[in-house]
């Protein structure tokens, strides 16, 4: 079966003709209809259209005319992304619920990281399950029901990107595109065992544009960190729409793209990193890790000062800011119910109306306050990368927990963001960011490192977590080598509970 393939080495199968586009396309939809009455990562499929791109892909490769080096990878997208004549519900009953939402016809745009996907000749196989206009951390919403992990469906994927992430992990697909306000490419990336990328706001194209503003990210998930590499090349498609996205070229210089850098960052058998220098910050100064998931972090910490890294255990001088943070996006999620009527609070997330109701009372002050929080958190960090070129801490401080729920269960605070404080603050600085698997805890779960840049240094981010992966291999317990297995969820048993 292809699902266990990187999307490069499948790419590599095509030109030799070992395997087909077609085969590829025919085993992740075998898959899904095999794994996904369990998981739930997919919210809509259409096999026809997908078979159909995968055979022009096929008939490109059979005359040596590939659109480029992820030509007929199976993809998926986020249900937060335009796609051309399918339907872009977000999770949400209050678009659901309109008359035309199923007319092919009401959706005519492809959003840019849509267009550019296309354009590479990806196969897109389907669109990822969300939570309600992405509002949260885990991936649940009362349109489509719960998203599983492939590690253990009782748990949850995470989130926002949580379908994406469930998808990737357990082979239905090697890409796919998410997005991200407060870590959601990262989150579900920590959770399910497989890497995602954060890149410097405004290095991928963004239409519409988000609600929650300038903290809303688009993000590649893959298996690999050359696979995420190979796709951030194809993202960077420049798209009119976005006035607020910045040039390709305004990364960091030098030949290549990512997918060049990555390769140099996975040489074995030498130093990759001499001299990079490396902040480890286990906690940010304000955070709290599980023992399992900070013990698997500060073991590959150690790995990445034997590529030649000097790493010191330092913080970032930072507070919490996570109040700021919950101005502006419970101010821009206010603003995703404005347009849909007064009644439109009694029709979403219950857990997303009790989350407006503590914090949904904001003065134009208080976000110009938040503003300002947010400007200060950037240049002070901007300063600590004058001393360090990546800053190191855990993706988040704990592994996956029950599905279902905002929270762990029995924990201190209702919100999604008191158990990921590691993630929404470099939204709010616009940083790149990079989770990669590094191990896994004594109950078998994944463990996330992430690796955080000076705004504009992704390609750097790239190289240093493509040789971080390279050294820890199979150790960090991530999917690269095959898929998740997932067991067939029976009725009866905990499954995707589509409503």
């Amino acid at each position: 079966m292809t699902t266990s393939m990187s999307a490069l080495h499948l790419a590599a199968a095509y030109r030799s003709g070992e395997v087909s586009p077609v085969d590829a396309a025919r085993d992740a939809l075998a898959a899904i209809e095999q794994i996904d009455g369990g998981i739930n990562a997919f919210c809509h499929l259409d096999p026809e259209s997908t078979l159909t791109s995968a055979r022009e892909a096929a008939d490109r490769y059979r005359r040596g005319e590939p659109l480029g080096p992820l030509d007929g990878v199976p993809t998926s997208i986020k249900d937060i992304f335009y796609t051309r004549g399918v339907p872009t519900l977000r999770g949400s009953h209050l678009l659901a619920d309109k008359p035309d939402a199923a007319d092919p016809a009401a959706w005519p745009d492809d959003a840019p990281v849509t267009a550019a996907t296309r354009e590479a000749g990806c196969v897109v196989i389907g669109k990822t399950t969300t939570p309600e206009f992405a509002w949260k951390g885990v991936t649940d919403n009362t349109l489509t029901g719960i998203a599983r992990n492939p590690h253990d469906p009782a748990l949850t994927p995470g989130g926002s990107s949580g379908g994406a992430a469930a998808a990737v992990a357990a082979g239905l697909g090697q890409l796919a595109l998410g997005t991200d306000g407060g870590g959601s490419v990262r989150i579900p990336a920590a959770f399910c065992g497989i890497v995602a990328f954060k890149p410097t706001y405004g290095v991928i194209p963004m239409f519409p544009s988000s609600p929650f503003g300038t903290l809303a990210h688009a993000g590649p998930m893959t298996r690999t960190v050359a696979d995420t590499a190979a796709f951030m090349d194809v993202l960077l498609r420049p798209d009119p729409r976005d006035w607020s996205a910045v040039p390709a070229r305004a990364t960091t210089p030098g030949p290549g793209g990512y997918l060049a850098s990555a390769t140099e960052g996975a040489r074995r058998g030498d130093r990759p990193l001499e001299g990079l220098r490396v902040a480890y910050s286990a906690t940010l100064g304000f955070g709290r890790n599980d023992d399992d998931v900070e013990r698997e972090v500060t073991r590959a910490v150690g790995v990445l000062e034997a590529l030649g890294a000097r790493v010191d255990a330092v913080d970032p001088r930072v507070s919490d800011p996570v109040d700021a943070f919950h101005v502006l996006w419970f101010a821009g999620l206010a603003a995703v119910l404005a347009p849909h009527g007064p009644g439109a609070i009694d029709r979403v997330d219950p857990s997303m109306r009790e989350a407006l109701g503590r914090y949904r009372d904001y003065s134009a002050a208080d976000y110009l306050d938040a503003v300002a929080v947010r400007m200060a958190l950037g240049a002070t960090m901007a300063d600590f990368h004058r001393d360090y070129d990546l800053l190191v801490t855990p993706t988040t401080p704990i592994p996956a927990f029950a599905a279902g729920s905002d929270v762990p269960p029995g924990w201190h605070s209702p919100d999604w963001t008191s158990w990921t404080p590691y993630t929404y603050p470099f939204n709010m600085t616009q940083q790149p960011a990079l989770s990669i698997p590094c191990g896994i805890t004594d109950a078998g779960l994944p463990v996330g490192l992430q690796l955080v840049g000076p705004r504009f240094e992704d390609r750097l981010v790239v190289r240093a977590g493509a040789a971080l992966e390279a050294a820890l291999g199979s150790a960090a317990g991530a999917p690269s080598g095959g898929v998740v297995p997932v067991p067939r969820i029976h009725a009866g048993a905990p499954g995707g509970d589509r409503p």
